[in-house]
């Protein structure tokens, strides 16, 4: 009888390493998991890699055509506002004299993301496919 009371009297151990093998696992899973679901493209650019000098103005002599946004959404051109007719009128004009030319859109750091892509919705249906993003 007394083999029972020292067998019972013993603190039992709990073996954690089957325990950590299901966490790591199920860790695992979700970063996994977590890492496809963030990788989704909202827009494909291709950004040129810094000794990358293919269409800028010292190699081919051209100048962009600079557009600015402000905060409030306005179309700057020479920083001075001015209406869709103007800018629709002055970019097509530039586009005829250079072929070769693109426009620089410089927008506002505090503008909202929703808006600059709108507005280069706005130049690609004038006919603007050659269009940098200006990042000051």
């Amino acid at each position: 009888m007394r083999s029972r009371r020292q067998t019972a009297s013993q603190i039992p151990e709990v073996n954690l390493v089957p325990l950590m093998d299901v966490l790591m696992s199920v860790l695992t899973f979700f970063i996994i998991i977590s890492m496809n679901l963030s990788s989704q493209n909202i827009l494909s650019v291709d950004a040129p890699s810094p000794d990358d000098t293919t269409g800028t103005e010292q190699e081919d002599g051209v100048e962009p055509f600079v557009i600015g946004l402000n905060v409030q959404g306005e179309a700057l051109l020479a920083d001075q506002p001015v209406d869709q007719a103007t800018l629709v009128q002055e970019v097509r004009s530039y586009l005829a004299d250079h072929p070769d030319g693109y426009v620089r859109l410089k927008a506002d750091k505090e503008l909202d993301y929703q808006e600059v892509t709108r507005f280069l919705t706005v130049l690609r249906n004038i006919g603007s496919g050659r269009v940098s993003l200006a990042v000051e």
